[in-house]
């Protein structure tokens, strides 16, 4: 009797040690899981206010989602617009041992995607993902990549230039011909531009050197001047507003940092609302979720933002539908 006793007594003891000991080991598992530091690597396509409030929001998208900055490494990196610096850094952020890896804006996506088949690629603020060649499908991506597209709210910007300049019947887009997701762009517009009854006439520049020389000619021809979201154009957008200074026609870009610059007016998507879904997506990839799996996030639908003062030196009355719905104005 006693022995059995003691047998149960004994077993009990070794259940409790075993049980302690599974117990510990997880803990341990968990807290080492806990201290792991992810390691993110960024490449950014070139220095532009609406290109860095995407990397701040991806920052903040990372912090919504448990990643502060004792949590995650980011390994940064920006090409200015230097296209064989996008290859090399793409190269580089690779072989530094990321768990995945994260282009800003399409040039900085494609760097990263011939980079590495294996590795999870993040895209941000690509406007054309299969256009791209980054993405076979939007809802099922299939490879290493996935992300965030900010497309183009095209009819909502032709929509715009015909209440706030209806007298406007040219319209020349001013875009970057190295650019994939510019020339996508430029098409869309000029459908829903066409259908409106506007006109439409291309303006295609192989680098920002000839920007300047293209204004002169295009303000001659135009009513008005539009520019895609265009990483070439946004980078040297002074040039486009000062050699427009004599012809002043109105400029209708795609980002609310370049209205503020000198454009009249556009119809934005919000590039820090951007950037921070990007992060969370980052975090999702972090997490264990496949690129594969993961849909495209699109961002299609904008809000407008219009440049009062300029329209005042333009002579240009803004409508009071445009005031009541508009998401920025500038004073």
């Amino acid at each position: 009797m006693r022995n059995k006793r003691l047998i149960g007594v004994l077993v009990t003891l070794v259940a409790l040690v075993c049980g302690n000991l599974i117990y510990n080991a997880m803990i341990s598992q968990e807290s080492k899981t806990e201290r792991k530091i992810a390691k993110v690597g960024v490449l950014q396509f070139v220095s532009h206010p609406s290109l860095d409030l995407i990397y701040q929001g991806i920052q903040d998208g990372l912090a919504e989602e448990g990643y502060t900055e004792d949590q995650v490494k980011i390994d940064f990196m920006n090409s200015e617009g230097d296209q064989s610096k996008v290859a090399t850094m793409s190269k580089q952020l690779v072989a530094n041992e990321n768990d995945l890896v994260v282009g800003i804006a399409t040039p900085a996506a494609q760097g990263l995607a011939s980079a590495t088949k294996d590795l999870p690629v993040i895209m941000a603020a690509v406007t054309d993902p299969i256009g791209a060649n980054l993405v076979k499908d939007l809802k099922k991506p299939g490879g290493n990549i996935t992300g965030v597209s900010d497309h183009n709210p095209a009819e909502q910007q032709v929509e715009l230039i015909k209440t706030l300049t209806p007298d406007v019947k040219t319209i020349g887009a001013l875009y970057s011909s190295s650019e994939d997701n510019s020339k996508t762009q430029v098409e869309e517009f000029k459908e829903y531009a066409e259908k409106a009854g506007l006109t439409v006439e291309t303006f295609a520049v192989p680098s920002t050197n000839e920007i300047a020389s293209t204004v002169n000619v295009m303000t001659s021809k135009v009513d008005a001047i539009w520019v895609p979201i265009d990483n070439t154009i946004a980078s040297a957008f002074s040039t486009v507003v000062s050699n427009n200074q004599t012809a002043k026609k109105p400029i209708y870009p795609s980002a609310a940092a370049m209205v503020e610059a000198g454009g009249l007016a556009s119809v934005v998507v919000d590039q820090h609302d951007l950037g921070v879904a990007t992060g969370k997506m980052i975090a999702q990839v972090l997490k264990g979720e496949k690129p594969a799996d993961t849909p495209v996030n699109v961002f299609s639908t904008g809000k407008s933002v219009i440049n009062k003062k300029l329209a005042k030196e333009l002579g240009i009355a803004i409508p009071e539908s445009l005031l009541k719905d508009v998401g920025q104005v500038i004073e």
